[in-house]
């Protein structure tokens, strides 16, 4: 029977390479992008030998009722993997009130309403799946990105409650949270600074898109049956 998997942002580091691990393994995918359809069109062309079905989907989820086009756009659902997400980073009093609003609602707002929404469809199935990438930050907190760190332990805590509502459903629901990791979300660093981050993780490097993608796999997979509710770190060990 075939599998359909959910992925937002999957223009962006660790959601393109959530859909080449899942098209590996065969999972049918919905391809949510907003502004970089570009890449979106190489992401095809590089998954275009694997015999399944791809869907883009374009929307906005940093709006209000963002979510709506997806919603309307997706059939069976097996899995959602919540890759969306964005880092205002700077004092927190020197953040505008547009920032603020627009990272609540892309991080907080939007997935708690894409998940409500298509909830109906992954209680069709005797097992689903929901992963959200969160942040090491929103379980311990960083400064100069207050605002991150307070949406990222927002989605922890939706996580963890939802988890508890919805496990006699069939649909287990789980967080990833990555330290640091080799994306564009990394590039307002200079090189000498990535240098002196990574003296602080224990294995002396950055996570890549690729490592970040196999623990999505492995929580989806029925090797994870038994795991619900959870935060599974992939930091390199820089929080324990």
């Amino acid at each position: 029977m075939k599998k359909f998997a959910l992925i937002t942002g999957a223009s962006g580091g660790i959601g393109a390479a959530t859909a080449k691990t899942l098209a590996k393994e065969g999972w049918n995918l919905y391809l949510h992008y907003h502004s970089n359809e570009q890449r979106i069109v190489e992401l095809l062309t590089e998954l275009e030998n694997y015999p399944i079905e791809i869907i883009p989907i374009k929307a906005d989820l940093s709006v209000d009722n963002g979510c709506k086009q997806i919603v309307e756009n997706i059939f069976q659902l097996d899995a959602i993997v919540y890759s969306s997400g964005n880092a205002p980073f700077g004092l927190f009093c020197d953040l505008d009130d547009d920032t603020t609003e627009s990272a609540i609602q892309l991080h907080v707002k939007s997935p708690i309403k894409l998940i409500r929404n298509l909830l109906p469809k992954l209680m069709r199935n005797s097992v689903s799946q929901i992963v959200i990438i969160s942040s090491m930050w929103g379980q311990t907190g960083a400064a100069c990105e207050v605002i991150y760190s307070t949406v990222k332990g927002a989605q922890i805590s939706f996580a963890k409650a939802l988890s508890k509502e919805i496990a006699s459903s069939g649909v287990r629901v789980n967080c990833v949270a990555p330290g640091a990791v080799n994306t564009g979300m990394l590039h307002r660093f200079s090189r000498e600074e990535l240098e002196n981050l990574e003296e602080d993780i224990p294995l002396r490097r950055l996570a890549e898109p690729g490592e970040i993608a196999d623990t999505v796999s492995f929580l989806i997979s029925e090797k994870a049956s038994y795991i619900t509710g959870q935060v599974l770190a992939v930091n390199g060990g820089w929080y324990t």
